[in-house]
């Protein structure tokens, strides 16, 4: 059985892995705040489980097993997420704490009946992909809405983080999931967005605009 201190290694694998599949102990000692030894003492238990080739100084090389146990432990937390938001009428902006805690249920049976209670979704609440029980994860083709230029029409479609404030302030702008944001104006000296949404007209700071992902 998985421990929690490695499910949560595990995460952050998912969330810093790069295209040629390593990430280094310096990036997971950070995104953890864990000092460098324990790091490195956990990535020697899991290359003993071939989730990672480990050499010391170089990075890490994550194995197909690795990303796999990785992609399931981000699985049973973005379900969560969704089952809070679908079936327990959770705002977006409260589920991410709760989800941290019930991740850690080992139970494949329990997450299973839940992706079958909510008809199998593809997406968390924050548009992020779930992946499935094979631990593959759906590729999206998206963008920073900062990226966007005058005139684009884009669909917001995910979020970058999942603070709770963040979330609350695009709830206020009435920003959700699925709108049409039409860039009006970009103020060349800091990037400030003016944009249209159905309804509605709002200004969006260049470090709002960085964390909201958009698709044509």
């Amino acid at each position: 059985m998985i421990s929690l201190t490695e499910e949560n290694y595990l995460k952050a694998i998912f969330h810093l892995i790069n295209d040629e599949n390593t990430v280094t102990v310096n990036e997971l000692s950070k995104f953890l705040n864990v000092k460098m030894p324990s790091v490195n003492n956990m990535m020697k238990k899991f290359a003993d489980k071939n989730w990672v080739h480990y050499e010391s100084y170089k990075p890490l090389k994550i194995t197909d097993s690795g990303k796999k146990q990785a992609a399931l432990v981000v699985r049973k937390h973005r379900l969560t997420e969704m089952f809070l938001v679908e079936k327990m009428n959770f705002g977006w902006e409260n589920v991410h704490e709760i989800a941290e805690q019930l991740e850690h249920i080992h139970s494949e049976t329990f997450f299973d009946k839940m992706d079958e209670i909510l008809n199998y979704p593809k997406f968390d609440p924050h548009g992020e992909p779930i992946p499935d029980k094979d631990g593959n994860v759906i590729a999206q083709d998206l963008k920073k809405l900062s990226s966007c230029e005058v005139g684009e029409q884009v669909i917001f479609t995910a979020v970058t983080i999942t603070d709770d404030d963040f979330l609350s302030f695009l709830n206020e702008k009435k920003l959700v999931l699925g709108k049409k944001i039409e860039i009006l104006n970009i103020e060349k000296f800091d990037k400030t967005m003016s944009v249209k949404i159905p309804g509605n007209k709002t200004v969006l700071s260049k470090m709002v605009c960085e964390k909201i992902l958009v698709k044509h």
